[in-house]
């Protein structure tokens, strides 16, 4: 799914007059920072705060096409995601991850051939404290997020459904 040809703006263009919202759209805060600029999928969820703990369990188990969505909590104060972790999203098959928070490792990030979305580079890497929680619904720059909806990015930005819209 990660490589079918869509574009957001269609998406969004073709659903403004549904009655009932079918679509979001995320805030425009987010930057390319993997080279997979377009990548969508099912949608998988980490909630943690400067400890990436559960990431980098959810990146070392199968993706299956999936989009992982973190919810750092907007922190840029210490990276959730680096080289290390974009390489076992791309050996382990998920289309690409969404940070609402700080990534780092730019080149290694987009070596990876995985799409990565985040807020901002930070060098400090993250904490360990084996804190977070994984597969529950999360907030992501004011948008409700949960696991099993779909997620499309490109670069005009990112939407995500209840259902698949491909």
């Amino acid at each position: 799914m990660s490589q079918r040809d869509f574009s957001t703006c269609d998406l969004c263009d073709a659903r403004e007059n549904d009655a009932q919202p079918v679509l979001w759209v995320l805030a425009p805060v987010f930057r390319d920072f993997g080279a997979a600029r377009r990548f969508a999928g099912p949608i998988a969820t980490v909630r943690c705060f400067e400890d990436n703990s559960r990431v980098k369990e959810a990146v070392e188990s199968p993706g299956q096409g999936r989009v992982l969505v973190v919810d750092g909590g907007g922190s840029v104060r210490r990276a959730l995601v680096g080289g290390n972790l974009a390489a076992a999203a791309a050996r382990n098959g998920w289309a690409g991850l969404v940070v609402d928070g700080a990534v780092r490792d730019a080149a290694e990030l987009m070596a990876a051939g995985v799409g990565v979305k985040a807020l901002a580079l930070m060098p400090q890497r993250s904490v360990k404290r084996d804190e977070g929680q994984r597969d529950v619904p999360v907030t992501i720059q004011g948008t409700a997020v949960r696991p099993g909806q779909w997620l499309y990015a490109d670069e005009d930005g990112i939407v995500v459904s209840d259902q698949p819209l491909l």
